[in-house]
């Protein structure tokens, strides 16, 4: 297979996050270029990726660049490496399997605690954030963060709380306990329980600010309110965006911060 030397424009954020101003390392700009050709189609699942020499030649970077990149999406499962070189990943079987049902009271984040009569369910993802969450949350475009969903259902079924959270790539830099759900191990629907998610924050050095949004929807079937949350540190980096939706008559939502 010939393998293509033209050397590729890597990709550049559109918009700086609030409190950086320095442009993403080389490695997840490489990153974020490959990805786009195995979530594009550009390079089919089970194809063959080109060599590290070739990587090397097309984005004008050093080798340790290239394996950085593609350790970054080894970790990902976008790619798998054995002797006879890398490989866009096959398929994951897992995916489209439904979300685990968890016990009441498992979990209380992002939320809080659901009461007795109610069924808690949540899962984690790894994917890349729609429109502009990802200029905030300070990635590029079509790099995947870990994305956390929690719905609260009503003893008749129905959804009385939502809500979808997605942490920055400072929050997966600085805190241990969300970066290792980076690894391989982590699928869609993988049960998780993030209720300490604050305290990691805090146990890492990190003081939190909250800035809320609160909004009213009048669909025809019934009113709903939501709440935009976006959690700073000290520094003024993007922590954690949830976007919350709930039903009047449901219960309260508390939040408790610890500077």
């Amino acid at each position: 297979m010939t393998e293509p030397h033209a050397t590729t424009a890597l990709p550049h954020a559109t918009t700086a996050p609030p409190a950086a101003s320095a442009a993403p390392p080389l490695y997840l700009r490489v990153a974020a270029a490959l990805r786009a050709d195995l979530t594009g189609g550009g390079i089919a699942p089970g194809s063959r990726l080109p060599s590290e020499r070739s990587l090397v030649h097309r984005f004008g970077v050093n080798r340790q660049t290239v394996r950085s990149a593609l350790r970054l999406l080894r970790d990902e499962g976008l790619v798998v490496t054995e002797r006879r070189g890398t490989f866009a990943a096959p398929p994951d079987p897992a995916a489209g399997r439904p979300a685990p049902v968890l016990g009441a009271g498992l979990l209380d984040f992002p939320l809080g605690v659901a009461g007795p009569d109610r069924v808690v369910e949540a899962a984690l993802a790894w994917e890349p954030p729609s429109g502009g969450a990802a200029d905030l949350l300070g990635l590029l475009p079509g790099e995947p963060t870990l994305v956390h969903r929690h719905r609260v259902l009503g003893p008749d079924g129905t959804l009385e709380h939502g809500a979808v959270s997605r942490f920055s790539r400072h929050a997966l830099a600085e805190v241990p306990e969300l970066g290792r759900y980076r690894r391989l191990e982590t699928r869609p629907g993988r049960r998780a329980d993030l209720r300490p998610a604050y305290r990691w924050m805090h146990r890492a050095g990190l003081r939190l600010t909250r800035r809320e949004s609160i909004g009213v929807g009048l669909p025809s079937a019934a009113a709903y309110l939501t709440v935009h949350r976006e959690v700073y540190d000290q520094h003024g980096h993007v922590l954690e965006v949830t976007d919350i939706r709930f039903v009047p008559r449901s219960a309260p939502l508390t939040y408790e911060f610890t500077a």
